[in-house]
């Protein structure tokens, strides 16, 4: 495979001399990207917990608890629904202006309608206005992050030296794990103090803390250099006119193979990180107790990321997430009768080996994998889209694993349906070759 040609005053990550080092603007790359998505998991799983612990009441009062949190988790999935058209209109502007420009507007929209969720009157003093506002700003949350995570990710990837892309692009997805313990963090703060006090005011720190660490996040996003592939594709005047149907007519069964491999890489975080505080609480843990397992879990996912990216570069990506995989099918039930079983030693057992052991895995995998799968014309297009393709499938399921509970039909089919998309990534990996080693060039 030829190489385009590399601006000489970026670094390009072909030459030998830069595999023995990363270079200043690599690690600031690498660092914009943490930020981004720090922010995005950070505003996620937030979001996830309050609809757990806080938005019945607040947002959806005068419904019985469970049907609450079912309209709570409703609202939570109307930010996956609108997810994928982020994808398809932040990746074709990053494939058609560059990748730069479109990370400063994801992340100023995704910024600014986090932290506006910590100003939102609630249902007791506007009525049906609250739940649409929030609902509103689930939204227009979830738009943005369609092209955050695509776009960061990519930008990672493309600076990154090819026998280094799996290190530096699991130092983005770092942010994945800080953002989920910042969140929970925030979210057990809040959750120790006396309920009424949690629901007058204390539950809209956590969001406005949002506008801080956006603010942070421009700043060093202002400073990072274009892609220097995008570039030498620019230069070259290649790039094409659609890169959606240039995804899709030509990319298709990469975009299907990439939603089927993201898809249980993001239940784990949906499902155990949101859902299971309420189902764990319920089996008689407190909530404080829960989500310390959690901060436990996330911490833990954070050196385990990096090594994980180590380890991609060395053996590939396939074989890591054939390990996950397999491992979340055989733990997909057992990990739900741990949860139930009241014990605080199994519950920080699970958790860890959930986080640490499945997702925090796989999450280092896909920054180096699915950018691998598309050429540089169409790769923001069709990273996007085939993340977030997968972040809907995944976003459904704590709303039918609620509604399930609720109908009192167990668990059972909710592991069934956690293996079978475990089942279709496997498949979906099974198809899918290695690039490690190789330059993003085309």
């Amino acid at each position: 495979m030829s190489d385009i040609a590399i601006p000489k005053s970026r670094p390009s990550g072909t030459g030998r001399a830069e595999v023995d080092k990363v270079p200043r603007e690599v690690r600031r790359v690498a660092l914009s990207s943490f930020l981004g998505n720090t922010i995005e998991s950070y505003d996620f799983l937030l979001y996830g917990s309050a609809a757990a612990l806080v938005f019945g009441p607040l947002f959806f009062s005068g419904l019985s608890d469970s049907i609450a949190l079912i309209a709570s988790f409703a609202a939570f999935a109307t930010g996956f629904v609108v997810r994928p058209l982020g994808g398809f209109f932040f990746g074709r502007l990053g494939d058609r202006v560059g990748r730069k420009k479109v990370l400063l507007i994801t992340m100023f929209i995704m910024g600014l309608a986090s932290g506006a969720i910590g100003l939102l009157p609630t249902y007791d003093q506007v009525g049906l206005l609250a739940p649409i506002l929030l609902v509103l700003l689930r939204m227009l949350q979830g738009f943005a992050i369609g092209g955050e995570w695509g776009g960061a990710t990519l930008m990672a990837a493309e600076h990154a030296p090819p026998s280094r892309r799996g290190l530096i692009t699991s130092l983005s997805q770092v942010g994945l794990a800080a953002g989920g313990l910042g969140a929970t963090g925030a979210m057990m703060i809040v959750s120790s103090l006396p309920r009424d006090v949690m629901l007058d005011w204390a539950w809209r720190i956590p969001f406005l803390v949002s506008f801080v660490i956006f603010a942070i996040g421009i700043y060093v996003r202002l400073k990072v250099n274009e892609s220097p592939i995008f570039e030498a594709l620019e230069a070259e005047e290649r790039k094409v006119k659609n890169p959606i149907s240039g995804s899709f007519r030509d990319h298709g069964f990469a975009i299907a193979r990439g939603i089927f491999i993201v898809a249980p890489t993001i239940v784990v975080t949906t499902l155990y990180g949101s859902w299971a505080i309420t189902y764990a609480v319920d089996a008689g843990h407190s909530r404080t107790t829960v989500l310390a397992a959690l901060m436990v879990a996330w911490a833990s996912g954070i050196p385990a990321m990096v090594i994980y990216g180590i380890i991609g570069d060395r053996v590939g990506r396939r074989p890591i997430f054939f390990v996950s995989l397999t491992a979340f099918i055989i733990l997909a039930y057992p990990a739900f009768l741990a949860l139930n079983s009241g014990n605080g030693v199994l519950l920080f057992l699970t958790f860890a080996v959930l986080f640490v052991g499945i997702s925090t895995s796989m999450t280092a995998g896909l920054g180096a994998l699915l950018p691998e799968l598309f050429p540089t014309k169409v790769r923001n297009t069709g990273i996007s889209v085939a993340y977030q393709g997968g972040a809907v499938i995944a976003g459904f399921t704590p709303l039918i694993a609620s509604a399930l509970i609720t109908l009192d039909v167990g668990i059972e089919l909710i592991s069934a349906v956690i293996i079978g998309l475990c089942l279709l990534a496997l498949l979906a990996v099974l198809h899918t070759g290695e690039r490690v080693g190789e330059s993003l060039g085309d």
